[in-house]
């Protein structure tokens, strides 16, 4: 099922939902330009095109309730509150950074924005979710636990067996598919046995859905329908949104498995340039405010990028980061 989006949001939301989509376009941009000029080092995986299914995601969400990403985690990460200088800190190994600088591009924690952390396994922070939700539950706390994960995830196990007891026990949680249509160079189409992965929530006994992922209103209004569902008790959702990442599975990715015709067919309906022109078609911001907007996060990105390089310096010692890990 596809769902028309037909919200209306007054321009401080609008603004809101813009400023959260620059952030995260322009934090890859940025990484992308930091590994290629060898001040970060390993891995990462960018998610450039993803925008609107993460900041739709985040802004419908409250402070009560929590969110466990994929290791494409930095988009969903910015989008739920954290700073981009302890984002940046983190990939350069600083003590500045969300995990002090021992988890790199792909390990993201921050509780304080309930956020528990990604991971680089594939599909095991479906369970994490799942166990916050059962906490949330057998202990009557408020807030529902999203498990964020992508087309090449849906396929494991740990996937269907959190579906399955999230059912059982009506728990609250949201299964988020962030279909990109490839796990690394495999295309979803082959990959997976039904049309779209929310087809798999019948045989759980859960309402599922699936909606346009490039549109920004349409993910937020999927993802209060899907929460509004969960919060009511009516138990677990699974809510699929069709998008598109527009660089490789990883840094070292040439994407030569994808056509440049299907490349220019999603660059047409990359999702903040639709949300601008739609912010500008309706009135909601002229072209000048949108413009000031986009300048003032790629200047804000710029600023913490350059804070965090300046900072890098300052590391955990080798006992500092034992002690983290080991009991006393």
């Amino acid at each position: 099922m596809f769902l028309e989006s037909n919200v209306n949001k007054d321009k401080s939301f609008c603004t809101g939902a813009l400023t959260l989509m620059y952030n995260s376009r322009f934090f890859e941009e940025k990484t992308e330009e930091l590994f290629k000029q060898g001040l970060i080092h390993g891995t990462t995986h960018l998610a450039n095109g993803q925008e609107a299914s993460q900041a739709g995601l985040c802004m419908a969400l409250t402070d009560k309730d929590w969110i466990v990403p994929t290791h494409r985690c930095h988009g969903f990460t910015i989008c739920r509150g954290s700073s981009a200088y302890s984002m940046f800190s983190e990939m350069f190994g600083s003590s500045h950074g969300l995990a002090k600088g021992l988890g790199g591009s792909m390990h993201m924690p921050d509780r304080e924005h309930g956020n528990l952390g990604s991971s680089a396994v594939v599909g095991s922070g479906i369970p994490l979710a799942t166990g916050i939700a059962f906490d949330m539950k057998y202990n009557g706390k408020e807030g529902v636990s999203v498990a964020i994960f992508g087309d090449g995830a849906s396929g494991r196990g740990s996937l269907h067996e959190s579906m399955n007891l999230a059912s059982i026990w009506k728990l609250p949680v949201l299964f988020y598919c962030e279909n990109n249509l490839y796990g690394m160079s495999a295309p979803s189409s082959a990959m997976i046995s039904v049309p779209h992965v929310a087809d798999r929530a019948a045989a759980y006994n859960m309402s599922g859905l699936t909606v346009d992922g490039n549109d920004f209103d349409t993910v937020y209004e999927a993802c209060l329908k899907a929460l509004s569902h969960i919060r009511e008790g009516k138990g677990p959702f699974l809510l699929e949104v069709m998008t598109y990442r527009t660089k490789g599975h990883s840094k070292s990715d040439r994407r030569l498995y994808r056509t440049a015709e299907e490349e220019a067919y999603w660059a047409s309906r990359d999702p903040i340039m639709l949300y601008e022109n739609k912010l500008a078609n309706e009135g909601i911001l002229t072209r000048d405010e949108i413009s000031e907007i986009r300048e003032s996060c790629l200047e804000n990105i710029e600023k913490q990028a350059s804070r965090a390089l300046e900072d890098s310096i300052d590391r955990l010692t080798e006992q500092e980061a034992l002690d983290l890990v080991y009991a006393p």
